[in-house]
């Protein structure tokens, strides 16, 4: 599959291959009589969404998704631990669910895969309400779930992220209106909740350090090409460590926006527009006070110990489509872009690799898939034609030409193991491994396409760690 020179190669020391799961998604046992319940709980009970139900049963049958992991070829391992699971009432810590997560773990580095915990992975107690993140006292109580989190299980993981694309919990939450608390176009609620999670995350990490000083904690935003929505947020952490003083930071964030927008030039006018509606939305002079205050306040000067990119695709004015629009499976009338219609872009995941770099930090690729579509039993072909072997293959290439460019890429995670739950519907799959779910969860050694991609990510994988580029589809250049 190569199509640069035959070079020779060799994968940095430690690097790792895993596949992303998130626990809402996967173990099912929310959200119904006698279940714990997050923040979903009324949405699925009210029809808004479907339910999650058994999801793919994880929860009861840990070792099945693990060996799975395995025999794909992986080396890690990353999910979530569920708040709401854990501590089902205020103050009511569940002891049994901590220990069956720390379980999971011990399987985990019994099978050779090394995990990675996120801690709030889009959901939280439903006790504490849909609009958590907007009360001000909702970073400090994220903190004591962390620490509560760590202390059971911190001998059984060292690496942790605290909460996973903190930008689109807060988009899809109260702007965009598809994850509960639902509101639509609410800015000065979006960035309050921007303000809340960026300053969970200092204090999380703080959290972490205090108990495991070894452990490797970090945030993944998702990347966005506007800069107030994406990496403004990595360059307020990272103020300290690069020597901004307090007093400069609006102007150093102004000068990271301009310098970020003519690395990623916006390709036309809808573009140019959704990032004047950014800037207008997140004004860096003054947006994010309680977050800037943690961070100035940390006895840490960076609050992230790696650097973390999720690659789906980052342009938002691609986001957004003609309502009427033809899709997999029919038309759409709704004016966004649906899932399985995300446009493939090896070499811009090239590009983002080198834009996310940043001296002394590794660098992993915390989720990477491709989406299409089961209704009913019926899988819809992409409309442009891909199947995630070749996604696989021409996106792995793309890791190594990050290599190759001096990206110390340390891990990729492909998202995701198998087709699970994704926020509020079965229809998006994303799974190495196909799920069959008229007939009840049935596991296929095919995805839901009818290709071998699990197969396909064991064969690349192998071949990379062997220094074989033939396994791979290299960027042109």
């Amino acid at each position: 599959m190569v199509t640069g020179p035959l070079e020779p190669f060799h994968l940095p020391d430690g690097f790792r291959f895993g596949v992303s799961t998130a626990g809402f998604q996967v173990e099912g046992g929310f959200n119904g009589p006698g279940e714990p319940a997050n923040n979903w709980a009324s949405w699925e009970r009210t029809g808004r969404v479907e339910p999650s139900g058994i999801a793919l049963d994880f929860w009861r049958e840990p070792e099945r998704h693990l060996d799975r992991a395995v025999a794909a070829g992986c080396d890690a391992y990353r999910l979530s631990v569920e708040w709401a699971r854990c501590e089902p009432s205020p103050g009511d810590v569940d002891g049994e669910a901590l220990g069956h997560y720390r379980r999971i773990l011990e399987g985990c580095r019994a099978r050779g895969l090394e995990p990675l915990v996120t801690l709030h992975h889009f959901t939280h107690p439903g006790w504490l309400g849909e609009e958590f993140w907007l009360a001000l006292d909702a970073p400090e109580r994220f903190a004591g779930w962390v620490a509560t989190a760590v202390r059971a299980l911190g001998s059984a993981c060292r690496h942790w992220v605290t909460i996973n694309e903190i930008n689109v919990l807060a988009l899809q939450s109260w702007y965009l209106g598809v994850f509960p608390p639902g509101h639509v176009l609410d800015g000065r609620s979006l960035v309050r909740a921007l303000d809340h999670l960026l300053a969970a995350h200092v204090l999380a990490y703080e959290a972490v350090k205090a108990i495991q000083p070894d452990a490797v904690v970090t945030t993944n935003p998702y990347p966005f090409s506007a800069y107030h929505i994406e990496r403004l947020l990595t360059d307020v952490l990272a103020a300290r460590a690069r020597g901004v003083e307090r007093h400069r930071l609006g102007a150093h964030l102004a000068e990271r926006a301009a310098a970020f927008h003519r690395a990623v030039p916006a390709p036309g006018p809808k573009e140019a527009l959704l990032r004047t509606w950014a800037v207008r939305t997140v004004p860096l002079d003054r947006a994010l006070p309680r977050a800037v205050d943690a961070v100035y306040a940390s006895p840490h000067e960076r609050t992230y110990d790696e650097v973390q990119l999720d690659w789906y695709d980052p342009r938002v004015d691609r986001k957004l489509r003609v309502p009427g629009h033809r899709t997999a499976g029919g038309r759409r009338w709704v004016p966004a872009r649906l899932l399985w219609d995300d446009p493939v872009d090896p070499a811009g995941f090239v590009h983002y690799l080198e834009l996310h770099a940043e001296p002394g930090l590794d660098l992993v690729v915390a989720e990477n898939g491709l989406c299409n579509r089961v209704r009913r039993g019926v899988s819809y072909p992409r409309g442009d034609g891909w199947d995630r072997v070749r996604y696989l293959r021409a996106h792995l290439g793309s890791v190594v030409a990050g290599l190759r460019a001096g990206v110390p890429v340390r891990g990729y995670y492909h998202w995701c193991l198998a087709d699970n739950y994704e926020w509020g519907s079965y229809e998006p799959r994303f799974g190495l491994y196909g799920v069959d779910r008229e007939r009840g969860v049935r596991w296929s050694e095919l995805d839901s396409m009818g290709r071998p991609a699990a197969a396909a990510y064991r064969e690349i994988a192998e071949g990379l760690r062997a220094g074989d580029l033939s396994v791979v589809e290299l960027p042109p250049g």
